[in-house]
């Protein structure tokens, strides 16, 4: 029996069918979306576009059919996502946040929840619905999230504070950075907010997770302006005596809020790194297009030269091994109930600064000419840098995450390679966040 790397005709199509999207509907409102200066007006220009993608079933594909989702493998969504990223790896991430910010609700949720926020995420005859993943804070002395799962009390660690008060939680504090401010600042529909349920106890086993949803009183919003990733909306969101219904904590997520951020960005590792390949699949072709066609005031086109062809050859190989990568821990999580916390870091740290060295090598061979910016090669690069450092950073929690489970006395270093599934628990965490 062979390991098979050819797409089913069923992904054949999947692929053609969102590349045609990606191209003849998302492609054209790009360029000036992102050249917009007012960062919320810039998204809202993607509306359009994105309301296609939910009617055409592509911004819900990763929720279960059960609910009405599309129900895609992770496999699926990885070949998906490649052609989005291709073209804008912004509303990629929009599209990607909601999986962020709603599986969290089928993975953790109790029946009902799952039935009444998932089935309406899926049922929206406007097409504008929007999960959200609200997680990281802003940075301070201390402050921020890189080491949420610090096993100490206030003040180290996930600042916002949700206090049960009868039938509700009373939530005061900031998050910074989350895809939560909606198209018009008053958040999105609903999504997964990580809280310090009990400040008396470290990230291990004080943090919790509720549902978000929007227009809830004492919430503002406001977009922050970002170098790449434009046409994502981010924002810095104040909880000011907030209240959240009891019935939004996730039970299964009580005291194990850790363990949905370790999921979370598991989950979206494979789609982190396909999206990292999809820009430097974009700076390869119009690298090798501008090496085909121009002579630097040589004789003939530089594809003839060894060093541009031995640089485009490592390029395009490199952009392979990245996608089979993808594809892999993508595999990973599909055969493991939606579990890859070291596969999924491994497969986004790696292919996430493989592919920006790729995207810059490729600006090499352009030469100067690849800095104007009808050339295109600088979204790109801005686009490629956001990748290490979003979706819990590279230097930060993915390796924490790696680090924490290769420590461990039991861990079989041959249980990728045999397909073993590699349990991630709280005893992994903590791991790099107390210097001693």
């Amino acid at each position: 029996m062979t390991i098979n790397f050819t797409m089913s005709d069923e992904q054949k199509k999947l692929q053609h069918e969102v590349r045609a999207f990606a191209e003849n509907v998302l492609k054209p409102v790009v360029a000036a979306a992102d050249a917009e200066p007012d960062p919320l007006k810039g998204f809202q220009m993607t509306k359009p576009a994105y309301v296609e993608a939910y009617k055409a079933g592509i911004a819900m594909c990763m929720l279960p059919k059960a609910y009405g989702g599309g129900g895609v493998s992770c496999v699926d969504l990885t070949i998906a996502a490649e052609e989005l990223c291709v073209v804008d790896p912004g509303f990629a991430c929009t599209v990607l946040c909601n999986g962020l910010g709603l599986m969290p609700i089928a993975w953790y949720g109790s029946d009902e929840q799952k039935d009444r926020f998932l089935r309406a995420a899926t049922s929206d005859p406007t097409g504008e619905y929007l999960g959200g993943w609200t997680a990281s804070e802003p940075p301070g002395n201390p402050a921020g999230t890189a080491n949420f799962d610090i096993p100490l009390p206030r003040p180290a660690g996930v600042g916002l504070i949700a206090e049960r008060d009868g039938d509700h939680f009373v939530v005061n504090g900031r998050k910074y950075w989350p895809s939560s401010a909606g198209w018009d600042e008053r958040g999105v529909n609903a999504g997964t907010l990580i809280v310090r349920s009990d400040p008396d106890k470290g990230g291990t086993e004080g943090l919790s997770a509720l549902v978000l949803e929007r227009d809830t009183p004492g919430v503002t919003y406001h977009t922050l302006d970002k170098t790449g990733h434009r046409l994502a909306s981010n924002a810095e969101i104040v909880f000011e005596d907030a209240r959240i219904p009891a019935t939004n904590l996730l039970p299964g997520a009580e005291g194990n809020g850790d363990l949905v951020i370790n999921r979370n960005f598991a989950w979206s590792g494979p789609i982190a790194a396909i999206a990292a390949v999809g820009m430097a699949r974009a700076a390869y072709e119009m690298a090798l297009e501008f090496a085909r066609g121009n002579t630097a005031g040589a004789l003939k086109p530089i594809i003839g030269f060894q060093n541009v062809g031995y640089v485009l050859g490592d390029v395009a190989a490199k952009i392979e091994m990245g996608r089979y990568f993808s594809w892999r821990a993508a595999d990973y999580l599909d055969k493991h109930d939606q579990h890859a916390e070291l596969v999924g870091a491994m497969n986004k740290i790696q292919v996430t600064e493989m592919m920006f060295d790729c995207v810059y090598k490729c600006m090499q061979i352009v030469g100067v000419n690849s800095l104007e910016r009808k050339a295109g090669f600088g979204k790109i690069l801005r686009e490629a840098s956001v990748l290490p450092i979003y979706d819990g950073g590279n230097m930060g929690m993915q390796r924490r995450r790696v680090h924490g489970i290769l420590a461990d006395p039991l861990f079989n270093p041959r249980a990728i390679m045999e397909d073993e599934y590699v349990e991630f628990g709280k005893h992994h965490e903590t791991i790099d966040t107390v210097v001693v």
